[in-house]
């Protein structure tokens, strides 16, 4: 490892106490570390802002920031044990570069902010494609919706059949919850742009840092104006990055649990695409919906990160090292969150319904309901048209389609709104796609 950068003359580093403390670091801030070096080259610029580096010194560490970027990406540089973590390499490297220059990079910031902003960035951006995901698949559940509002499919409460349904209304559930969800991350995306860069070790420094030029120069759309706040902040908007992250996985969990039904021989109602489901080890008959097993699994991930993050937050004001372990909550929580979420548009574009099984799975019962609306119109007080439609003498097999038609209470079969849902997409910058191939 290189000199730690706290290191003090005459002062033994126990080899297993530093491997407790670095953890993981090193490996998790690979995921960190080209923020880190787009926060170091704004945080140079507001340096040569205010006199600490001159033009040529600045223009030297933006080369240089811009080459360890270069090297990273290509894999060049790789960011390992010899280094404490990704914001003592990015020092070392212009050190050794660089040499004054390079030492100068660390005036006026401290490692706690260092890791804020290149953790806020690196929220901003995972959140930015939550939206783009939830938007996809909102809108592929608005097509299908519409192409398929039509087609009868049994709705179940308690796991028990219970009225008649459609594919459309199932699409069209999906279709807001997504678009919800993508409300809900663009929401906590604008929450979370707040640049904590300057802030130090959470009481400023004694010198007029750049922070409104670091503002702009990182895209963010606010300061965090109190330098204490920003460390208080350490947690609580990862916390809520997650909270919008469990909103999609929620709803995933639910969709992917129907598609374990639909699919299972007791039901039939749904073929997944060949490539989302495995084979047995020893049983040369199954095909198995391994992937939709897995995407409801996801969120076991994402609730554990959230329980991490809030029980770390259990401190007094200013930095602790505790909140280390918050970095490794938010990567596992959005590898996994997201990683489930990349699959389903694929999946939900290419899924088939099998009509046939769907419509042999109505029965006379669950045309009651219709009935007791029915009498309920026709005068008979509902209460009373509710017991005569409970007697199964009264049951008889109906007309899906006529059901489905006649269920005109907005949001219903027979009256979708999917223009209404179609118009909210738009908003949020998303479309209705292509219809499923058939």
């Amino acid at each position: 490892m290189t000199q730690l950068l706290w290191q003090k003359p005459g002062v033994q580093v126990d080899e297993r106490i530093q491997h407790f403390c670095a953890g993981a670091d090193v490996i998790l801030d690979r995921e960190f570390l080209l923020f880190d070096i787009q926060a170091s080259r704004a945080h140079a610029q507001g340096l040569q802002m205010i006199g600490i580096l001159d033009a040529t010194e600045l223009d030297a560490i933006e080369r240089e920031l811009a080459t360890l970027a270069d090297d990273f990406a290509s894999g060049r540089f790789v960011l390992d044990e010899t280094y404490e973590d990704g914001h003592s390499a990015i020092e070392a490297r212009l050190i050794d570069r660089l040499g004054d220059a390079g030492r100068k990079i660390h005036t006026g910031r401290s490692r706690n902010d260092q890791v804020l902003v290149a953790t806020r960035l690196w929220l901003k951006d995972r959140l930015a494609r939550l939206r783009e995901l939830c938007l996809e698949t909102a809108g592929i559940a608005l097509t299908r919706a519409d192409v398929e509002s039509g087609l009868p499919l049994p709705g179940y409460t308690h796991l028990q059949r219970a009225v008649v349904s459609s594919a459309g209304m199932w699409w069209s559930a999906w279709a807001e919850a997504f678009i919800d969800n993508a409300a809900r991350a663009d929401d906590t995306l604008a929450w979370v742009d707040a640049n904590p860069l300057g802030s130090a070790a959470g009481y400023g420094v004694n010198l007029p840092l750049a922070r409104e030029h670091t503002t702009q120069a990182l895209g963010f759309g606010r300061m965090q104006v109190s330098a204490t706040y920003a460390q208080l902040s350490r947690g609580k908007f990862e916390m809520a990055a997650i909270e919008a992250l469990s909103s999609g996985m929620l709803d995933l969990r639910r969709l992917a649990w129907d598609l374990s039904l639909f699919t299972s021989a007791e039901f039939g109602f749904v073929t997944l695409p060949a490539q989302y489901t495995t084979g047995s080890s020893i049983m040369p008959n199954k095909r198995n919906p391994d992937v939709i097993e897995l995407m409801r699994a996801s969120y076991a991930s994402v609730a554990a990160a959230r329980s991490e993050i809030e029980q770390l937050l259990s401190l007094p004001s200013g930095y602790h090292r505790d909140l280390q372990f918050s970095k490794g909550a938010i990567f596992h929580a959005f590898g996994r969150g997201l990683g489930a979420l990349e699959l389903l548009p694929d999946l939900l574009r290419n899924l088939e319904w099998k009509p046939e099984a769907m419509r042999a799975a109505l029965e006379p019962s669950m045309y009651a309901t219709d009935l007791a609306v029915d009498l309920a119109r026709a005068g008979t007080p509902f209460r009373d048209a509710y017991r005569q439609a409970a007697d199964p003498a009264r049951w008889e097999a109906g007309d899906a389609d006529a059901s489905l038609a006649a269920r005109v209470s907005p949001g219903a079969a027979g009256d979708l709104r999917l223009d209404l849902l179609r118009e909210r997409l738009h908003a949020l910058g998303g479309q209705a796609e292509g219809a499923p191939q058939t």
